[in-house]
């Protein structure tokens, strides 16, 4: 925004300090002129012109005094000024350097707390914070960029091979470019899911957590049956506020994940809710490989993929777990992941609860 030039902070305290410093001091010299001349003095008060006299001698003391109190209001104000200012000046240095794009740089403002120090202190954790998302969002470009990218270099490569071939399998043809087909849509679905999640724009209203687990559960039971995985389900009733859509992919994700990323037979998968003082909790955990924690913090990220999945007709797009994270956040609550000691992985998700 472009403004008109005006004076700067620094000048206004300086000037403040200088006025305030000369109406002290006027006001002072106000009083001694008032007891000089209005206060009874035995004998002095009956010498002739004696208030011009105290006026000749007084006037010049008052004018030099007057003078010396601008001439240090003045200096004294600008390097007072220039102290105070000091932080502010830095703070403005580093939104210069964030305004054009470095993210790196800190205040780190050094001595004890007031308010310029919670304010860089503050600035540096909003610079940390954004450095943090920026990557994050790049990083996500790049993958989805390359998830998008590899489907469409199926296609081109399966049509490049048909039209060099008259005699290919057609049939074959189609079925494969469908597959691709719906996996690029699929991709694109959830990219789109993920970021109407990320941006919270979204109507809020009483949603049963324990309805929309078993809605999941039994929108997945075929799934679960063909891949022979037994689904145990149970808890209580508890409500939360946010979108129903929303939280119901969240269930559907989870249970999704559950039942992909199992043993190759006798796989076991739980769904439980529960009803804490404050939280509403959905809990899912299976059966499975082993994790370490270390892979187990990762799985959150876009594109991420834990194992290789052993149903690949359902191998996803590598967002289920990343697009629970964000639901999860834009409804104010907390994704736990805890690897099962005897294989498998526990999912555990904390909403707000509210009482109905």
């Amino acid at each position: 925004m472009d403004r008109q030039p005006g004076l700067s902070v620094r000048v206004k305290l300086t000037l403040s300090y200088a006025g305030f410093l000369m109406v002290a001091g006027g006001l002072l010299l106000a009083a001694v002129w008032v007891f000089l001349t209005r206060v009874p003095h035995v004998g002095l008060l009956l010498q002739p012109d004696y208030q011009y006299s105290v006026l000749r001698d007084f006037a010049p003391t008052a004018a030099v005094v007057l003078a010396f109190l601008l001439v240090f209001g003045l200096l004294g104000g600008w390097i007072l000024a220039g102290r105070m200012l000091a932080p502010l000046t830095r703070i403005t240095r580093a939104t210069r350097m964030a305004a054009n794009g470095s993210l790196s740089h800190r205040i780190d403002l050094e001595g004890r707390s007031d308010e310029f120090h919670e304010l860089a202190d503050a600035f540096d954790a909003m610079l940390t914070r954004l450095e943090a998302h920026v990557a994050e969002q790049q990083r996500f470009a790049a993958n989805a960029s390359h998830e998008l990218r590899t489907p469409l270099a199926i296609s081109k490569t399966l049509l490049d091979v048909a039209r060099t071939d008259p005699s290919a399998d057609t049939g074959e043809l189609i079925d494969r470019l469908h597959a691709v087909n719906t996996r690029a849509i699929g991709l694109t679905e959830a990219l789109l899911l993920l970021s109407r999640a990320d941006q919270r724009s979204f109507a809020r209203e009483p949603v049963d957590v324990s309805l929309l687990a078993e809605e999941a559960t039994e929108t997945l039971l075929p799934l679960a049956e063909k891949h022979r995985v037994t689904i145990e389900t149970g808890g209580a009733v508890g409500h939360t506020l946010g979108s129903p859509a929303l939280l119901l992919q969240l269930a559907m994700n989870l249970v999704h994940n559950a039942i992909v990323h199992n043993l190759p037979e006798q796989g076991t998968v739980w769904v439980d809710t529960s009803v804490r003082p404050e939280t509403v909790v959905l809990a899912v955990e299976n059966t499975g490989e082993k994790l370490t924690p270390q892979l187990v913090s990762t799985l959150t990220e876009p594109f991420q993929r834990g194992t290789e999945r052993l149903h690949t007709d359902h191998a996803g797009v590598g967002l289920g777990l990343a697009i629970v994270k964000t639901i999860t956040h834009a409804h104010d609550g907390t994704l736990t992941l805890t690897p099962r000691p005897a294989g498998g992985i526990r999912i555990t998700v904390e909403l707000p609860a509210i009482h109905r």
